[in-house]
């Protein structure tokens, strides 16, 4: 049944959250925290092993994505229309298959200013491609 405003009764979007919540659960197992401390900002790419057969949807997506061109997590989210904190949990299994890499600073903090430069950067390139930048 809709509404003569076109929206959808308030049962169907409470099953819908509901059954979006569930599939979330079932997609990461359960966890809320990734293993790997991986930011928002973080910029991920493939990694030298081959993904293994079963996977779910979200996982096979996140690694083709990474495969086109780097991806920071929070983009990689908002591509998939996921929270952050499930994909972050989907790309640290990646991570740990050797299935997605990202550079890892030799010190806390020592590479994370010049990743996000790195990652904003490409992010307005692709969103304004016939800008340049004038120093000064």
């Amino acid at each position: 049944m809709t509404l003569r405003t076109g929206q959808e009764p308030l049962e169907a979007r409470v099953l819908d959250d509901t059954a979006t919540i569930v599939r979330l659960y079932a997609v990461t197992d359960g966890r809320t925290r990734p293993r790997h401390h991986v930011s928002l900002h973080s910029v991920l790419g493939p990694g030298r092993r081959t993904p293994r057969p079963g996977l779910s949807e979200e996982s096979g997506q996140i690694i083709e994505l990474c495969r086109q061109r780097h991806r920071p997590l929070a983009e990689l989210a908002g591509t998939l229309r996921l929270p952050v904190t499930a994909v972050a949990v989907l790309v640290s299994d990646l991570i740990d298959a050797e299935v997605l890499d990202f550079p890892r600073p030799d010190r806390p903090g020592a590479g994370s200013d010049l990743q996000l430069l790195h990652a904003i950067s490409a992010g307005l390139m692709r969103r304004h491609p016939n800008v340049t930048a004038k120093a000064g």
